[in-house]
């Protein structure tokens, strides 16, 4: 709401971006908010233990339809790559053509040079490039 009422905001270039938790529970956020027309998503996946049908992300992700980026590490221990990172992507309802995923050789951490890469040339993809006011 506040970077709505900010002149200086461009409204239609709103995005997430998630880190591991942030990145694992963006399902429920891009779902639910419209306003969010990216996302950007860092070590995340579905968690395995049981949780409540009304705030679990895989009742949300098939409900997902803006442009995702998800960067993962292949000895991710927090997210495993067959149970957690690959179930989460697949599940997302944004159409194959606007969603990637990036796999390193890493475990919970993303080389940072990546990261700003590949994030970077996603917001560049589909906002545009930056320019200076």
């Amino acid at each position: 709401d506040y970077l709505q009422a900010r002149p200086d905001i461009d409204k239609d270039k709103i995005g997430y971006m998630g880190y591991s938790w942030g990145a694992a529970m963006a399902p429920l956020f891009l779902a639910v908010e419209p306003r969010l027309s990216l996302a950007l998503l860092n070590v995340g996946g579905f968690y395995l233990q049981a949780a409540l049908p009304e705030a679990d992300p895989v009742n949300f992700a098939p409900r997902v339809k803006v442009p995702v980026v998800m960067l993962n590490g292949r000895f991710d221990f927090f997210f495993p790559t067959d149970t957690s990172q690959e179930p989460m992507f697949r599940a997302l309802g944004t159409p194959a053509e606007h969603k990637k995923r990036l796999i390193y050789d890493v475990s919970h951490n993303i080389p940072h040079n990546e990261v700003i890469k590949e994030f970077v040339g996603w917001m560049d993809k589909y906002w545009g490039a930056t320019s200076a006011r």
